[in-house]
């Protein structure tokens, strides 16, 4: 049942509004005057409120003014005897919903309600939507190396730092980068991800710098490349290892200088990006075989993070599985299935070479497979190798 606040000094329109808003199914708060209402609007959350302008103590506007600084997202409607255009400009621009005129057109003034109501709900849904799209997946594991990652996070995301994720192909890589995203001053702005042993080495260029119109035969039209996406935000260069020595030297460049040059422009365009990189290599011995520039690991490691292998932190799989029963129940729209102790010894004990996504694709299988109970000869029959 919405909750409607109704601010105004004459106790018959206070009474008429309440009467007939009550009638509609709506729950009714009354205030005499701005400060009384103003002490409701704290003390109680509001869906919708009607508020006169020329009252005793604190007038309308002022109400106003202090509301919307407060929550913008409850719909004022102003209503007034005394009003004019000008007025009703005034409180509109002060951010009030609507403004209705008295004696109110009480069909009006009941439509005009229920259009406030729906757009405040349409407000709400898309701040969860944006929440729900926006949400990074939470790290889980107490290990003592999950612990200090958490804490290096803390610690490096409020900064600038370039950071240089390690760890083999499944850990998290990517979650960390996230994180590291999420936490940054930079959160309002993307983070774009490029993942560099995806792209072919002729490409790779166009894709972090993007191209000029007619730079190569395939170039039909101009592209902003990744440099100029993260703009403000973070650049997240998955697998640098794999990037080519020519990528190479202009990353190094554009890190240098905070400058970028299309593919086949001679303009060039300033860029503000922090970046995050990751690899499953090791890029110092890289550098020795002369596939990496050492000048650029230089750049990019000022904070190195390395996550461990599952196997590394085995203590973590009860949590992982747990939260993967969860999440996997969640999707399906399906109960949560429970894991009896001894299947779950069994996973403990399993060599994880794919890791934490390794992990996720085998709890799945298990959900989907098995009966209420997973147990040990599920595990048995659709993880263990035989």
């Amino acid at each position: 049942m919405p909750n409607i606040l109704i601010i105004d000094d004459e106790k018959a329109i206070r009474k008429t509004l309440g009467e007939i808003l009550s009638y509609e199914g709506f729950k009714i708060d009354e205030a005499a005057d701005g400060e009384e209402g103003w002490k409701c609007f704290n003390e109680k959350n509001y869906d919708v409120v009607l508020c006169d302008i020329k009252m005793p103590k604190m007038d309308g506007l002022e109400f106003l003014t202090r509301a919307t600084e407060k929550n913008a997202d409850i719909p004022i409607i102003m209503i007034s005897g005394h009003g004019t255009i000008e007025t009703a400009v005034d409180a509109v621009k002060k951010g009030a919903y609507d403004y209705v005129a008295k004696p109110p057109d009480l069909n009006r003034l009941l439509i005009t309600i229920r259009n406030a109501l729906d757009k405040n709900s349409l407000n709400k849904e898309t701040r969860t939507l944006k929440r729900k799209v926006k949400r990074v997946e939470e790290m889980t594991g107490e290990s003592d190396a999950i612990k200090r990652i958490k804490e290096t996070i803390e610690k490096v995301a409020p900064t600038d730092a370039r950071v240089l994720i390690t760890g083999e192909n499944g850990v998290g890589k990517e979650l960390v980068a996230r994180w590291i995203h999420e936490k940054s001053a930079r959160a309002e702005s993307s983070i774009v991800e490029v993942n560099c042993a995806a792209i072919p080495s002729e490409l790779i260029e166009s894709e972090l710098f993007g191209h000029e119109k007619g730079s190569f035969t395939s170039a039909v039209k101009q592209r902003i490349g990744k440099f100029e996406q993260a703009n403000g935000g973070t650049l997240f260069l998955d697998e640098i290892g794999d990037m080519s020595l020519s990528a190479q030297a202009k990353v190094l460049r554009a890190l240098q200088e905070g400058r970028i040059t299309r593919v086949g422009g001679d303009k060039e365009i300033n860029v503000d990006v922090r970046v995050v990189a990751a690899t499953n290599k090791n890029l110092l011995k890289e550098v020795e075989e002369k596939n990496f520039r050492l000048d650029l690991y230089h750049r990019i490691s000022v904070i190195l993070i390395h996550v461990p292998s599952l196997n590394e932190r085995r203590e973590d799989i009860t949590l992982l599985v747990d939260k993967f029963l969860n999440d996997i129940a969640e999707e399906y729209g399906q109960t949560r299935k429970a894991i009896d102790k001894k299947a779950l010894d069994a996973l403990q004990k399993h060599n994880w070479t794919g890791n934490i996504r390794e992990l996720r694709n085998v709890v799945e299988r298990l959900v989907i497979l098995s009966a209420k109970i997973i147990s040990l000869e599920d595990v048995t029959n659709y993880v263990l190798p035989k």
